[in-house]
């Protein structure tokens, strides 16, 4: 592949994704368009790139920018975030919401699905904490591949094998096919849409829970301090995020903090709560 094309590449990734592409990462690049141009009928990645530089359909562009996302995701990924949701962000919320009875969570670049769903059961399984709330999970992409896959519910043995005990298994899921879907009653908990992380929030509303795991360390400096401030703005005064174990916003924000002895769990600093008073 040619220089000037590659760096169009790059550049179109940084544009609408975030994603920075260095030279050294060519061979990612190449190994995951490689598909993208096989099913073109393209000689090579090459002549893919080759064309987006030329002036390539919009579909065409969109499905090389998702192809560079990393989609890795199983059911309560790295559980750290999932019991601190349960003992100590969940329980603070329910006493302080007696009175409008309801809770927003929203799942950034929730790929395939599995953080919304895991989150789902454990709401479901609050049980009579929770009857009668009024439960928003909101799953967002911009991939609108691993949407329709999210929607669908359906994972295959190795995917409902990655994070979830037995007991949960048979609780919420049914066999189908050679695979497993979920409950539907899961299903209706979450409402999955496409979104750009880099085009803010606007329409997501007031959260009172932000899971934006393992998404920033994707993005360079400029991108993260914007995405935290959008996530800042969004946030209850009272809410929560939580990032990846490799993020941290240290140097990137001064609105929002780490919750001591809670890796990963952040809220709103008394900068960022002064702001909205």
């Amino acid at each position: 592949m040619t220089d000037p094309d590659y760096d169009n590449f790059c550049r179109l990734a940084r544009e609408r994704s975030g994603l920075v592409l260095t030279p050294a990462k060519a061979y990612l690049v190449s190994g995951r368009l490689e598909p993208v141009a096989r099913a073109e009928k393209l000689a090579g990645v090459p002549e893919l790139l080759a064309r987006l530089r030329s002036g390539a359909p919009e579909a065409l562009i969109q499905r090389c920018i998702d192809a560079m996302a990393t989609h890795e995701s199983y059911f309560f990924r790295d559980g750290t975030p999932f019991e601190q949701l349960t003992t100590s962000v969940l329980p603070t919320l329910i006493a302080a919401r007696q009175n409008t009875r309801s809770l927003r969570i929203w799942c950034a670049a929730c790929s395939s699905g599995q953080e919304p769903y895991s989150i789902a059961m454990i709401l479901q399984e609050m049980g009579a904490r929770l009857a009668g709330w009024k439960i928003e999970i909101i799953a967002t992409d911009m991939s609108e591949p691993v949407l329709t896959k999210a929607r669908s519910g359906i994972y295959n043995e190795f995917e409902v094998k990655r994070g979830l005990s037995p007991e949960r298994l048979a609780r919420w899921f049914k066999p189908q096919g050679t695979g497993w879907q979920v409950s539907p009653v899961l299903q209706q908990m979450v409402q999955f849409r496409s979104h750009n992380l880099l085009k803010g929030t606007t329409g997501m509303g007031v959260l009172d829970v932000i899971f934006c795991r393992n998404v920033l360390i994707y993005f360079d400096v400029d991108h993260k301090r914007q995405i935290l401030e959008q996530l800042h703005r969004a946030m209850a005064n009272d809410g929560s995020l939580f990032l990846g174990s490799a993020e941290t916003v240290m140097g990137l924000s001064q609105t929002i903090e780490p919750v001591t002895g809670m890796r990963g769990l952040y809220r709103r600093s008394q900068v960022g709560v002064a702001r909205v008073a």
